[in-house]
């Protein structure tokens, strides 16, 4: 049975709830967990991932149809890597310190396991409109996931959120957060939170219902293989 085509809101929200990159996915964890010592750094980075997203999504969807098989990896690198010099220079030009903060990590989006997966398995069996819409699903989810993870560790870490004053009169920041085992332990509540306040199921059960297959059954699958002899 040939599956349902998703509406471009429903890819869009794929991307910020049942694939969200950091709190489902588990993708993207080395700039996850290493620049959101501060809420800002998270903004920046999430904006700077989903510039390559959204424009290496496009350009290997416009491009898929001849870039040959055995060189699709090679070229989707080359993409990827054109965009990420691109975001790269305008980080360094109008935002300096924001780009000394992040250092190494915006070259890095280069290898960035969320932009190539969706180059591989979205990109390149997708049309333009459709793999456009899905970076800027997933690059939305990936900068609210980091934004929030870095919000909690400068509010607990620092004391501040943007750089501002918050916790003044209320607590002494406790520095463990802002070290990377403070790190660790705010992402993972962050993840069991997404998962328990979303219930998000698996991607693969909710493909199953697309198609028609939950709504027989295993036994209607085991039916089918078998000539639609009773089993």
């Amino acid at each position: 049975m040939e599956k349902k085509k998703k509406s471009l809101g429903s890819i869009f929200l794929d991307g910020i709830i049942n694939q969200n990159p950091a709190f489902r996915l588990l993708l993207g964890n080395c700039p996850s967990l290493a620049i959101t010592t501060l809420a800002k750094n998270g903004v920046g980075m999430g904006l700077a991932a989903t510039f390559v997203l959204v424009g290496s999504n496009l350009f290997i969807s416009l491009l898929r149809k001849i870039i040959p098989e055995k060189v699709r990896i090679p070229c989707f690198i080359v993409v990827i890597a054109s965009f990420t010099t691109i975001v790269e220079m305008i980080m360094a030009a109008f935002l300096p310190e924001l780009d000394k903060e992040l250092g190494i990590y915006i070259p890095l989006i280069v290898v960035n396991c969320i932009i190539f997966a969706r180059a591989e398995m979205f990109a390149q069996k997708n049309p333009p409109v459709e793999s456009f819409m899905d970076g800027i699903g997933m690059g939305t989810g990936f900068m609210i996931a980091i934004t929030i993870i870095g919000s909690v560790r400068e509010l607990l870490g620092s004391g501040t959120w943007m750089g501002i004053p918050v916790t003044v009169n209320l607590f002494e920041p406790a520095t463990f957060f802002i070290l990377p085992p403070g790190g660790f332990l705010v992402m993972g509540l962050l993840i069991a939170l997404f998962n328990k306040v979303f219930k998000v199921k698996d991607p693969r059960t909710i493909e199953d219902k697309e198609v028609g297959c939950c709504a027989v059954g295993c036994q209607g699958c085991a039916n089918a293989a078998n000539g639609g002899e009773t089993v």
